[in-house]
């Protein structure tokens, strides 16, 4: 395996001008650009990054925490996260945390200690002012954290309007809204005020009912909505946080005998795969899921940079309707 000498050795240069020529430091003529290239082609030559990573304190690697792999909508997030930052020579170090705090903060520090150019991390309530001290870049998707560097969020409150109204016009007269998971505060609650405030306007009946931290976790909803729905048999609209519980509401109104779209309208949240391969499709709220996921990229790369990015950014959202409200 040719070494960084054996290229300087090839194209007749010194060591430090070769390292120089690959760290795109100080002034390099095109002509001795062109010969180390050419040198380190013919000999096959692969930089170690790693070297390079030590000397530049940072690699060309974002460190992304997720609370599931498993979630559509994580799974989804992770690739066009891996996608946006490919497209600017990066790679991510990906990990799975499961929701456990002590795991975030192991994860964390792992990331610091790999020294990567930052992090993108997800919704949860882990305490990073301890990360904080360590200068790297963290950017927080739907979460929003005083000491982070910065934060992409989607407009929730407007998601939960447009599934209310969404309902209202499909007919609808007393709705249910399965919102996020109890004692958990997390931006997507605003779904609920949106979703209220909406309801309230039209005079419209409806009734709120939060998951727990095991459901969250186990990603299995069905005895919940099961109660709910056998206990209120007026409920003619269901608004889900995510089309995952959605297409549980379609299961259990299989189960119980409840017809969707006709005796019961359905929207969802996220507008992941998911969404489009259930009978019927479910009417769901986008969430830019893929402009955010470029935009955690580029907002690391451009702290990493020195550059000035902005502290919450807030992308709209929009309402896709399908065949469970029409």
């Amino acid at each position: 395996m040719a070494t960084l000498k054996d290229v300087a050795a090839k194209c007749g240069l010194t060591v430090t001008t070769v390292s120089r020529v690959l760290n795109n430091r100080g002034y390099i003529s095109e002509e001795t650009r062109a010969k180390v290239y050419a040198a380190m082609e013919e000999l096959n030559y692969q930089p170690n990054e790693v070297a390079r990573s030590l000397s530049k304190k940072s690699t060309k690697t974002i460190g992304v925490i997720v609370p599931h792999i498993r979630h559509p909508y994580f799974s989804e997030m992770i690739s066009n996260i891996e996608n946006a930052a490919n497209k600017q020579g990066y790679k991510i170090i990906l990990a799975n945390s499961k929701g456990a705090k002590h795991k975030e903060k192991e994860y964390l520090d792992m990331c610091t200690s790999n020294r990567v150019a930052g992090v993108i991390l997800f919704s949860s309530s882990v305490q990073v002012s301890e990360f904080a001290d360590s200068k790297i870049p963290l950017v927080t998707v739907e979460r929003f954290i005083e000491n982070g560097t910065a934060a992409v969020e989607c407009d929730n409150e407007q998601g939960g309007m447009l599934a209310a109204q969404a309902l209202i016009d499909s007919g609808c007269k007393n709705v249910l809204m399965i919102s996020g998971v109890v004692n958990n505060s997390m931006p997507a609650d605003d779904r609920v005020k949106g979703f209220a405030k909406v309801c309230e306007k039209n005079g419209i009946s409806y009734k709120e009912i939060v998951t727990s931290q095991d459901q969250y976790e186990s990603l299995d909803y069905h005895s919940l909505l099961d109660s709910a729905l056998k206990l209120d048999s007026d409920i003619d609209g269901v608004f889900a946080s995510s089309d995952l519980i959605a297409a549980q509401v379609l299961q259990v109104c299989g189960k119980i005998g409840r017809k969707v779209p006709e005796d019961i309208k359905l929207v969802g949240f996220d507008d992941v795969m998911i969404s489009r391969l259930t009978t019927p499709p479910i009417s769901t709220i986008h969430q830019p899921i893929k402009e955010m996921a470029e935009m955690a990229v580029e907002l690391v790369i451009s702290a990493t940079e020195g550059k000035v990015v902005p502290k919450r950014t807030l992308l709209p959202v929009s309402y896709i309707e399908r065949e469970s409200t029409i």
